[in-house]
């Protein structure tokens, strides 16, 4: 694979968001770092990464809202959530709303780098173009929906 993964990494404590954004960019990866819910959405439908790594206690609007959102434009785009949050119920909620991993810290960066390539095996990155951006704007390919920066979408098909 000679493209860089392109990761959204939404954590509100700057020290960790810094050691984990070190440690992946020296495997390879591309990442954009996002402090809370908010910044996340916007960077997310700026850069249409491959895969996002959460925290589910941010500011502004936390991990599971974030997910949950994100799910209502994107299906299939792996989600980890890496979190401190790590009750049995929390993990469950985790995967009812759709993530595909669960991560609890504190973590070895080692088990986090080989989740996070498990999750992106799964799913090769030749077909990951099911988003594009387009000027300002996102396409979501499955949708067949353009999708504006405020997140109005409009159909551009009736099936």
């Amino acid at each position: 694979m000679n493209e860089k993964i392109k990761v959204l990494f939404a954590e509100d404590e700057p020290a960790l968001a810094q050691i984990v954004k070190e440690s992946l960019e020296t495997r390879n990866f591309t990442v954009m770092p996002a402090q809370d819910g908010n910044e996340a959405l916007l960077k997310y439908r700026e850069y249409a990464p491959h895969i996002l790594v959460l925290d589910v206690m941010m500011p502004k609007k936390d991990g599971f809202s974030l997910a949950k959102e994100i799910r209502q434009w994107n299906k299939d785009i792996p989600i980890l959530f890496l979190t401190a949050k790590s009750q049995p119920a929390d993990v469950v909620k985790g995967f009812d709303i759709c993530c595909n991993d669960y991560l609890k810290k504190p973590f070895s960066m080692e088990e986090l780098i080989v989740r996070i390539e498990n999750l992106l095996d799964r799913k090769k990155l030749p077909n990951r173009t099911e988003i594009i951006k387009i000027g300002e704007y996102l396409f979501n390919f499955p949708k067949q929906a353009l999708v504006y920066q405020d997140g109005e979408e409009d159909l551009l098909t009736h099936l």
